[in-house]
Order: C-alpha cells, then sequence, then structure tokens
C-alpha cells in the first residue's frame, strides 16, 4: 500500500507550539521590537502614563479571564484581591527588592483565594457572583479602617523598591541615555504582561487546563469522567487571586500612593467588560480588552471638556460627571459585546484571520 507524501501528513506538534508558524514568529518579534522602542518613540508622559496603566489592568484582567473565562466562574471580587497586593507592596515594599515584594504580593493574594475558593464548590453563577460582591464590601470596611496597613480614608503612601540588580526602573540608563520613570515602568510592566500571558497561555493548554474548560463547560460530566472539579475550581481562584493581586502591586508602586475609594465596586464592573470586551477564554482578548477598555477613563478625564454635557469638575457645567459616563460607557459596553459579539474582540480578530487565511476561497 503506498504511502501519503510526507507534504500531506500533517505534523500535529505544530499545534502544540505557541509561536508554531513563521507569521507567529514574525509577529513575536514585532511585538517585541515594539516593547522595546515605543517608549523610546513616545515620550510624553501623559500617553506613557495610559500605557503603563493599561500594563497593569491588563495583568489583572489575564487572572479575572482565567477563572470566569475559563473555568467559568463568574467574580465581581477582583476588585478586593487587586487592593491586597497594593497594600501588601506597601506594607513590604520600602524594605524588599523587587524579586521579593511582588512574589510576596502574589503568594498573599492565593493565600486569600484559597480561602475563598472553597465557595466555589458549591455555588455558581449568579449565587457564587453575589458571595464575591459581598469580598468588595468586606474589603472596603477593612481597608477603612485598619488604619496600621493602610492609613484608613486618608490612605497610604507606598515607596517600594523597583531595581533589578544594577536596573533601577524610576531612572533607567541605557546606552549612555537616561530615560523617566514612566519609561522604565512602561519597559516593566509590560515586560510582566508578556510572563503572565505566557504563563496561563501554557496553562490553559495543559491538563489542568483542559480541565478548567471541562469544567465550565459541563462540570457534571466531568466529574464523571474523572476531573476533580472542586479541586480545579479552587486552583483557578488562588491562580487568579494571586495575578490579581500582582497587578495591585504594580499599581501601588508605579501610583505610589492608594486609598480605599480605589477598590470599590465599578473597579470589578470594570474588569468584568474588559474580559467581555476583549473576549472570554482568550489571553490575547484580556490584553485586547485592557486596551480598548482599560485606557477610556484616562482618556475621559484627560479629554472630557471636548465631550458635550460632560462634567469635569465640582459644579462645572454638564448633566454627567467622569465618574457617572465611566460607569454607563462599562454597561453599554457589557450589554453590546453580549448581544452582538458574544465572543468580544478576539472573535472578531479570529475571523479576519481565518477570512484572510482561506482567501480568496472566502466568502
Amino acid at each position: 500500500m503506498a504511502k501519503p507524501h510526507r507534504d500531506l501528513v500533517r505534523d500535529y506538534r505544530q499545534d502544540l507550539r505557541l509561536f508554531g508558524s513563521p507569521t507567529a514568529r514574525a509577529g513575536l518579534v514585532a511585538m517585541l521590537v515594539g516593547l522595546v522602542m515605543l517608549p523610546m518613540v513616545v515620550q510624553d508622559d501623559f500617553w506613557l502614563s495610559v500605557l503603563v496603566y493599561v500594563g497593569i489592568t491588563a495583568v489583572g484582567a489575564i487572572g479575572l479571564n482565567l477563572l470566569t473565562g475559563y473555568c467559568g466562574q463568574i467574580s465581581l471580587g477582583h476588585a478586593f484581591f487587586i487592593g491586597a497586593g497594593a497594600y501588601v507592596t506597601g506594607w513590604v515594599g520600602s524594605d524588599l527588592p523587587l524579586y521579593l515584594w511582588l512574589p510576596a504580593a502574589a503568594l498573599v493574594g492565593g493565600m486569600l483565594g484559597a480561602v475563598i475558593g472553597p465557595f466555589a464548590l458549591r455555588l455558581r453563577g449568579h449565587y457564587l457572583a453575589i458571595v464575591t460582591l459581598g469580598l468588595v464590601f468586606i474589603g472596603e470596611h477593612l481597608w477603612r479602617n485598619w488604619r496600621g496597613l493602610t492609613g484608613g480614608n486618608s490612605g497610604t503612601s507606598i515607596n517600594a523598591q523597583v531595581a533589578l540588580g544594577p536596573v533601577d526602573f524610576n531612572r533607567v540608563e541605557l546606552a549612555g541615555e537616561v530615560y523617566s520613570r514612566n519609561q522604565g515602568y512602561f519597559w516593566l510592566v509590560w515586560v510582566l504582561v508578556a510572563i503572565v500571558a505566557l504563563l496561563v497561555k501554557n496553562l490553559v493548554r495543559t491538563r489542568p487546563g483542559r480541565a478548567l474548560q471541562a469544567v465550565r463547560d459541563r462540570d457534571q460530566a466531568a466529574e464523571v469522567i474523572g476531573v476533580r472539579a472542586g479541586r480545579y475550581k479552587i486552583g483557578a481562584f488562588v491562580v487568579s487571586s494571586a495575578i490579581a493581586s500582582v497587578a495591585g502591586a504594580l499599581f501601588g508602586s508605579y501610583q505610589q500612593f492608594v486609598s480605599p475609594d480605589e477598590w470599590n465596586l465599578l473597579l470589578s464592573i470594570q474588569y468584568i467588560a474588559i474580559v467581555i470586551v476583549g473576549g472570554l477564554g482568550t489571553v490575547f482578548g484580556s490584553i485586547l480588552g485592557a486596551v480598548f477598555v482599560g485606557a477610556l477613563p484616562a482618556l475621559i478625564d484627560r479629554f472630557g471638556d471636548a465631550i458635550p454635557g460632560v462634567r469635569t469638575g465640582v459644579g462645572g457645567e454638564g448633566f454627567i460627571s467622569v465618574f457617572a459616563l465611566n460607569q454607563a460607557i462599562f454597561g453599554v459596553l457589557i450589554v453590546l459585546f453580549l448581544v452582538f459579539e458574544p465572543r468580544g474582540l478576539a472573535g472578531i480578530w479570529l475571523r479576519i484571520k481565518a477570512y484572510f487565511k482561506s482567501w480568496p476561497f472566502s466568502y
């Protein structure tokens, strides 16, 4: 019997590689070049700060997408874990180097997730969302009254060390050039975005990742085939909470001051909007959603004067404040994408990619 030509035999090992095709490897090189060159090209502090906040938001969104998009556990308590990471950084960041206080924040967040995780064993859907919503209010009470750690309503300053060996991200010196704090933080934050994205992407491609998706789709059927749903639900909470705390640690160290008003329900809703707009169950969708949604508050705050009817200050003209406008936009985006594009921006990109891959036979 004749053997099929080797060019016709599909090498399934290519499917297991993150960057298996020449196009994917070229895209990786382009992203790395962009990561290095962008702060050198964009030197305006406002736009650099927006990109830094977007990167921090992307880290937190990847963590929430792991829990909600891949495991199917709806959480409205993401702001609690982000706040915990920020306060841990304020507590130990001035005494420990970057490579210790950042894992310390992740460890504390993971431990808190392990405490909350067992509730996921019995609850799902709206009931789980209500329980995690309670975390936000518990956190607000805790942050306002634990003055030794948080400074109470007045907030607390954070002076974390952000140096790795000879490289101080507050003032990067490279090839005889000195770069600003915003430029240094851009490199720090987006390198961490790449690391977190790579770790989560590899996690969801492994056996535990496939088990998470089986629990999301049919948890009882997953139990029948031997998947211990309880273990994976708790594990998803732990990893998601740890990543959220890393985002909070980066936020606190960059902003250098945090208050209990930062960790409210709006922040949790913002992250829900990000993962829905970006695309549930996709890592790169979390980043797309962070770029698309995460930058909106800063842009509206900066250019609110040019938007008719927006009140940018106390006593100013307009019928809607910047805060209320942000809330309205998040709500509208959630509704529109759930109704018209449930797969989010990631789904749009995948359709465009499939169209050009099959061209000229696309229809």
